[in-house]
């Protein structure tokens, strides 16, 4: 797959994402939001058998929120067997364990503070941290400078496998797309052609 499309499946799988829980969780609509679902779960699983970037993001995502219980209404059920049947249909890239599980851990992190009025109250700082995710993000930099870093000296630790400079931008691109989503909700689901 062409980085520029993969590139706009991590826009549109964000836009989607964020539509879908926001009709469920402001609106009530089941139908719509398993719908917008659907399609966020079929682009991310094209997503993750094409780049290995985003079977790290996805994946990760997944285990967060399932780990944090997060995964509370039937729209997410079936966006996450959406994007398991695809990738299992399509060919799941081969993932380092250690590298899936450090930013499986980062996406929990991000899971259990966001909307956590506890952690929002005891500082500003930690009220945007967990808003914007930020756990998941310095992760990522973190494996992709190492990721640089191997590349020019040839570091390696055993059973972690680092990261190119792709996925903390397709990561970033996710997140303003799901943020915008979430900004424009109110006009995006009044021009929305079924519910």
């Amino acid at each position: 797959m062409e980085i520029i499309l993969i590139m706009v499946f991590f826009a549109i799988s964000g836009f989607l994402m964020k539509i879908s829980d926001d009709a469920f969780d402001e609106k009530g609509d089941k139908l719509f939001a398993t719908i917008t679902g659907i399609l966020c779960g079929f682009i991310i699983g094209l997503l993750v058998v094409n780049s290995i970037e985003a079977a790290y993001i996805f994946f990760a995502i997944l285990l967060g929120t399932l780990f944090s219980k997060k995964i509370d209404g039937l729209h997410h059920i079936i966006t996450l067997l959406t994007f398991v049947l695809v990738a299992f249909i399509f060919g799941i890239p081969q993932m380092a364990l250690y590298t899936l599980i450090i930013c499986s851990l980062a996406a929990y992190i991000d899971e259990i503070g966001n909307d956590n009025p506890k952690l929002s109250k005891k500082s500003y700082f930690l009220e945007i941290f967990f808003k914007y995710r930020f756990a998941m993000k310095l992760t990522i930099l973190g494996l992709v400078i190492l990721g640089l870093y191997s590349s020019l000296t040839g570091f390696k630790i055993q059973g972690i496998e680092f990261l190119s400079a792709f996925a903390l931008f397709y990561f970033i691109l996710f997140e303003i797309s799901y943020e915008f989503a979430g900004k424009y909700f109110e006009r995006i689901y009044k021009k929305r052609i079924f519910s």
